[in-house]
């Protein structure tokens, strides 16, 4: 069978009878296991998808199928599942299973999308690389020896070596956009208050956002379609309507393209991905769309203020894992006291206690006004930045990654090494604007090269369209 790139593709084949779900669901299954080494899932949920093919091919064969009939997708593995492991790649969650389902895998369902796993992930979505999962690193399929990007790599590389038409992933601080990069797969985080964040594992609850990896925009746009919009559990939902994004992908109507200097002009970029990027730019203009360079000066400003605030806010929404409320529970603990301690200390992997740590320090007495508060207050002057932009550009264009996938280890000992590696990403988080990474080719290694591009708040449909006509 060969590689899809498009729900479309399959749907067609569906509906004339040359493809059943079934079958389908198998050469997935087979690519799982013929790429198992990568390591991308935690988990195949064989018996539930097998279960799932055979009810939606029943729906096909009646006319009675919903929009995502015939998509086999993963979802990290942070994201609740009714009846199925959810672990957050972590040994504090190890066997636990969630008791009901995240608000995006209800709407999936209905739609009929088929889940065929979760995918494995930096521990509780804190990391780069893929390589503070307790299960072990995603690799990445264009090099085994090279990361797949985190957090969220193994939904990245699921897609990349066609385990799966589809991932959801969630995007902190580039943790969709940063592994589509390294893996050569579309990447959308969509603006915050977009898709309902209700049954995903938080990690910094005011930045964290579901976003999809696909192979093309119009499955991006799709699972957009489906998975945005209001809910009920989730008061940090947004009420305005969801556009009909699958059906106004054709605007070809010039457009007004910042690039910010400071990005492009970085000694920290790679030579070859400011190369790709540099094409790209004067393909927009020969296609009459205007690009300008402008200036931002809040680049050194946007890795601090980010893991000030995410670390403050991963303090607080981990406190819950105590080997009380939940999680891994030392049974040897002799007091309460030591019963937190340890519990904790075996459960959380290092880099995880690393950012606890960060996150408690910068809220504790005598230092919230000179971190916390500081950091909120350039928060504020990074949208307000990023809104004049908007007011006379259409988009913003920006690397994703200063380098291409990097070898698995190299940022092990260093972790503000990794950390400066988000200088692209962050921006869109700390903004809470919609951002893509789309590949644009590979470099004389043959690893994935890819460019960002990011629209004001809620204009992913603009977003989406532009995309279309560039990827």
């Amino acid at each position: 069978m060969k590689k899809y790139n498009s729900l479309i593709e399959i749907q067609t084949l569906l509906h004339s009878k040359a493809l059943l779900l079934p079958d389908l669901l198998d050469y997935y299954f087979a690519q799982i296991e013929k790429n198992k080494d990568l390591n991308a899932f935690n988990e195949v949920f064989f018996d539930s998808a097998k279960t799932q093919a055979k009810q939606v091919q029943e729906k096909i064969n009646k006319g009675i199928a919903g929009k995502l009939a015939g998509l086999v997708i993963g979802i990290k593995d942070n994201i609740c599942y009714q009846g199925h492991q959810v672990s957050a790649s972590s040994k504090m969650l190890e066997n636990f299973v969630s008791p009901y389902s995240a608000t995006v895998v209800q709407r999936l369902l209905q739609e009929d999308a088929i889940i065929i796993g979760r995918c494995n992930c930096d521990e509780f979505a804190m990391g780069g690389s893929n390589e503070t999962s307790f299960y072990g690193a995603v690799k990445n399929a264009a090099n085994p020896q090279r990361v797949s990007g985190g957090s969220s790599g193994g939904s990245a590389v699921a897609v990349q070596a066609d385990m799966c038409l589809a991932s959801l992933g969630t995007d902190t601080g580039g943790s969709v956009r940063q592994p589509a990069a390294f893996c050569g797969v579309i990447g959308l985080k969509p603006s915050y208050g977009r898709i309902s964040r209700y049954g995903v594992i938080a990690y910094a609850s005011s930045f964290d956002q579901v976003g999809t990896f696909t192979s093309s925009i119009s499955d991006a746009a799709l699972l957009l379609e489906v998975l945005a919009g209001a809910d009920e559990f989730d008061s940090t939902v947004a009420s305005l309507p969801v556009q009909n994004y699958t059906q106004n992908l054709q605007d070809t109507s010039k457009k007004k393209i910042a690039v910010l200097k400071e990005t492009i002009e970085n000694e920290a970029l790679d030579a070859e991905i400011k190369s790709s990027i540099l094409q790209t730019i004067e393909k927009l203009k020969a296609q009459g769309h205007t690009v300008d360079y402008v200036d931002f000066d809040l680049l050194d400003y946007l890795v601090p203020t980010y893991y000030v605030l995410t670390t403050a806010e991963a303090s607080s929404n981990l406190s819950r894992y105590d080997g009380v409320h939940y999680g891994h529970r030392n049974l040897e603990a002799k007091n309460l006291n030591d019963l937190y301690k340890t519990s904790r200390a075996e459960g959380f992997g290092e880099e995880v206690k690393r950012r606890i740590l960060v996150g408690t320090f910068v809220l504790s007495a005598g230092y919230y006004d000179a971190y916390y508060q500081k950091a909120q207050k350039v928060r504020r002057m990074i949208k307000d930045k990023m809104d004049s932009i908007f007011q006379e550009y259409d988009f913003v264009l920006s690397p994703v990654a200063p380098t291409v996938a990097f070898p698995i280890g190299e940022h092990e000992k260093d972790p503000i090494k990794s950390y400066l590696a988000d200088i692209y990403t962050v921006l869109a988080n700390l903004a809470g604007i919609p951002a893509i990474s789309l590949p644009i080719g590979t470099d004389h290694q043959n690893l994935p090269l890819g460019i960002q591009l990011m629209a004001n708040s809620f204009q992913e449909q603009a977003l989406l369209a532009f995309a279309k006509n560039i990827s």
